[in-house]
């Protein structure tokens, strides 16, 4: 069994990756997502931080996907080449 960072992709950073990229499509603030969620403008900082570890539950994706009004599945789908990711 490959470690978390064997792995060629880190689903931890897909999933950041997209809740920024989807946060964004909705015109929506990182403080005004984590006011949707409940969540700390902090924590939802963490997340999306590019170099931050990253330690989130399956249920504060769920929660995150409500928020933006988006499928979960979405984000855990590894889009290549889109630069939107890096805005």
């Amino acid at each position: 069994m490959k470690s978390r960072k064997e792995k060629n992709y880190d689903i931890y950073e897909i999933i950041a990756k997209n809740i920024k990229y989807y946060r964004k499509i909705k015109k929506m603030t990182q403080a005004e997502l984590a006011e949707k969620t409940e969540y700390s403008h902090e924590f939802i900082r963490r997340i999306e931080a590019p170099n931050s570890k990253k330690n989130f539950s399956i249920d504060a994706v769920s929660n995150i996907a409500d928020a933006l009004d988006i499928s979960i599945e979405l984000l855990f789908e590894k889009r290549e080449g889109n630069k939107d990711d890096e805005r």
